[in-house]
């Protein structure tokens, strides 16, 4: 992999057979407008002749919001998903930003559904690939776990015009607005949806569900998005990938692994869900402890990586949620102190799906070649 650390952005690119993909983390630094930001994205994708697959964008990027006239007149018309993650006001330093997945040498194309655009396709020698967003509800006077399944449904709809199934799902964003006050509803319903799509019975996405309002400011009760890959060989293959220092979550009631890993003939990814302070048995460790939970939480996804035989240099992105925007420098403390170098993170305010966690980390790796560790997870 090729790695560009510029101010305020990563380009990664990974260099496939028949393609390259880039993921590019990017947010505004001191005194850059998302203007500049986004002209400096649209010059390495034209140097790069890379396509938009993915998109998201999580607070503002302008002092009015996340102005989609700016973005289009730097990234061109938007042929792809982007998803908006609140909140939808003034971002403190440090918190907000955006990120890009692309490839170039393989075509991608649109996917709609009822006429909105929801998703990019594309495919490579071994699978084809669908990621799906902006998944929100159409009648939002509906009660939020109507809206829940509705979503549900609409990524199943979107997979099927994809020539997908939801078995293909490797992994799954649920941006909920006022988590705390209807998580365990949420649960019930996706607990619901997978048993009767027999999910259980096969692969288990990994996961993120936060609370954050959209800033698109529909007043939508969640907002969502979905990776899926299907295989053309049977040398791809998808495995789920436990952490070593928590239980799995269904032991508490919500439907995730903690990672999953794509293994392909050229590399190994891994997709890690979004990770807290918890504990063994499942409880919320460090109460109260910014410091001490952002410690944690980066000790748990290490052990992670660690046990696939990868490390934090081989993260390609990923999303720190932070509940306080005050704890926001929490997190460049704790890697300083693990002498974790700069990541290719982007600091989102959002509720944490318990009251008193106040961190959580998702982060997605890659390295070369098919080898797994010793002690493959099967």
């Amino acid at each position: 992999m090729e790695k560009r650390v510029l101010p305020g952005m990563h380009v990664i690119t990974l260099a496939r057979r028949s393609h390259r993909e880039l993921f590019i983390t990017a947010a505004p630094g001191d005194g850059q407008s998302a203007a500049t930001m986004l002209g400096e994205i649209a010059a390495t994708l034209r140097d790069s002749r890379a396509h938009i697959v993915s998109q998201e964008v999580f607070g503002i990027l302008t002092s009015g919001g996340h102005d989609m006239q700016t973005s289009s007149r730097a990234l061109g018309s938007m042929s792809w998903p982007v998803t908006l993650v609140g909140p939808a006001r003034e971002a403190a330093r440090g918190i907000g930003g955006t990120q890009i997945w692309a490839v170039s040498g393989v075509p991608v194309e649109p996917l709609k559904l009822n006429g909105r655009l929801v998703g990019s396709v594309f495919e490579d020698d071994y699978a084809r690939y669908c990621r799906l967003g902006s998944l929100l509800p159409s009648d939002l006077s509906r009660p939020r776990d109507e809206q829940a399944c509705e979503v549900l449904e609409l990524m199943e709809a979107a997979l099927r015009v994809a020539d997908m199934e939801f078995s293909h799902v490797l992994r799954t964003w649920f941006y909920n607005d006022d988590i705390l006050s209807w998580y365990r509803h949420f649960n019930r319903v996706r607990n619901t949806f997978f048993a009767n799509r027999h999910v259980f019975d096969g692969l288990l996405p990994a996961s993120t569900a936060v609370g954050a309002p959209t800033a698109a400011g529909t007043g939508a009760a969640l907002v969502s998005g979905v990776l899926a890959v299907k295989a053309k060989e049977e040398t791809v293959r998808a495995i789920a990938v436990p952490s070593p220092l928590q239980c799995a979550a269904r032991e508490y009631g919500s439907s995730f692994s903690r990672a999953v890993e794509l293994v392909m003939p050229d590399h190994r990814r891994l997709l890690v869900s979004g990770t807290a302070s918890i504990g063994p048995e499942g409880d919320t460790a460090h109460l109260g402890d910014a410091d001490a939970q952002v410690a944690r939480t980066l000790d748990v996804v290490n052990a992670i990586l660690e046990s696939r035989g990868m490390g934090w240099a081989d993260v390609v992105r990923g999303v720190g949620h932070i509940k306080r925007a005050e704890d926001a420098p929490a997190f460049r403390r704790c890697c300083d102190a693990d002498q974790i170098g700069p990541l290719p993170v982007v600091l989102a305010q959002s509720e944490i799906c318990r009251p008193d966690l106040l961190f959580e980390l998702e982060v997605d790796a890659i390295t070369a070649g098919q080898q797994l560790p010793p002690e493959s997870v099967g």
